[in-house]
């Protein structure tokens, strides 16, 4: 039942995070906004999860009216979400842009919360030597989502319409809650209890190393994905239904990624599997600018979503690794903060560049820019001997 719980928290947060970085795009732009203002659309909405450690200090030193440090704030955080995707398909996106905006920030800081206290509660009761297992298991939950939200979208979009789309992301949202409310959370022990001295960990190198590797990381996935769709319907005018397949294609690598990341980092290392993960996601990113026929976009987005899950899984793990557990949610939430960061930077960044250089030369600056990560390996790691 812990496994399952996990998966599906994460599986709530990849249905709303797979919508709003790859295809609230499509949505918006259908009431006619341009690529800039999807962008800085999706930038403003993912604030919460840059701001979420307030949210994961709040966990780690309250106990919500006696019922426990985790458990009341997912349960919140899970109706928020789904009560602000009720309400989002009844704003226009030309006419109420600002109050659009404003309903997907309230929808994403419901998001932040759950996630930043399913992340606290992984650290709090999770072993050791099951922890990249987990965040494989956890990464595969949100790819699932993006692949059901993504297929979703096609189908809805073109049989129905949008709304429909968001009252399935609402019910999206609310399948972990009987599994939240069925699970017992051992009682939070002395000896985890929070502590502002813990803080100091983030003087240590391989604790930044850790923070800038999902800040850039994020900021290539993040960008390039939400390119992708548009970047097919203006080459080769595919239809929403289309683009929700693609996505669900995409989807469907994330979860091999996942599930195939957290054993392959047992046996190889963090460190090499960083290396391998940077390796992976040039090449896959930079091929995206290669696709000139439809059928290309296939095993190219297939390869894609591989590697992103396995990108995401290695860094998970290996922030997960570092975190001290006397401010278990906090510590998560700030590393988890900077790769939110990267993913506003790169969603509003990759709009705007888009915009003006085109999407092929987009494409190759975020596959470039993994060489970055290089740099991030002697304070992560050390000198290599």
């Amino acid at each position: 039942m812990r496994f399952t719980m996990f998966a599906l928290l994460y599986f709530a947060q990849g249905s709303i995070l797979g919508y709003f970085t790859a295809l609230n795009a499509l949505y918006l732009l259908s009431h006619d906004l341009s690529m800039s203002q999807a962008g800085l659309f999706s930038a403003i909405a993912l604030i919460p999860l840059i701001l979420k450690i307030f949210l994961g200090i709040l966990s780690d030193r309250i106990s919500f009216l006696g019922l426990g440090h985790r458990k009341p704030y997912i349960i919140m955080g899970l109706l928020l979400q789904a009560s602000m995707q009720i309400v989002f398909p009844f704003i226009h996106p030309a006419e109420s842009f600002g109050w659009l905006v404003f309903v997907a920030f309230i929808s994403l800081t419901g998001m932040a919360l759950y996630d930043t206290c399913t992340d606290g509660l992984a650290v709090d009761i999770t072993p050791e030597r099951d922890r990249s297992h987990l965040q494989g298991i956890m990464v595969a939950g949100r790819a699932l989502g993006i692949v059901l939200i993504a297929a979703l979208v096609g189908v809805l979009s073109d049989l129905t319409n949008w709304t429909w789309v968001f009252m399935a992301l609402a019910a999206m949202t609310l399948l972990p809650l009987p599994f939240v409310v069925a699970f017992r959370i051992p009682p939070h022990p002395p000896e985890r209890s929070f502590e502002w001295q813990a803080f100091r960990v983030f003087q240590q190198k391989p604790i930044i190393a850790i923070a800038m590797l999902g800040l850039i990381s994020s900021m290539i996935t993040g960008g390039a994905n939400q390119l992708v769709n548009p970047f097919l319907k203006e080459n080769f005018g595919i239809s929403y239904m289309t683009a929700g397949f693609y996505s669900a294609i995409f989807g469907i690598g994330m979860i091999g990624g996942g599930l195939t990341g957290g054993q392959l980092i047992r046996k190889i290392g963090y460190r090499r599997a960083v290396i391998t993960a940077m390796a992976v996601s040039l090449v896959t990113v930079m091929a995206l600018a290669q696709i000139v026929t439809p059928g290309m976009a296939w095993p190219l987005l297939f390869c894609f979503g591989l590697s992103y899950g396995y990108y995401e899984t290695t860094f998970f793990a290996t922030a997960m690794s570092r975190t001290h557990v006397r401010i278990a949610a906090s510590m998560f939430a700030i590393l988890m903060a900077f790769s939110n960061l990267g993913s506003a930077i790169g969603l509003a960044g990759g709009g705007r560049i888009s915009d003006i250089i085109g999407y092929r030369w987009t494409f190759t600056i975020f596959a470039a820019m993994n060489l970055l990560v290089i740099l991030l390996l002697p304070p992560l790691f050390g000198k290599r001997k």
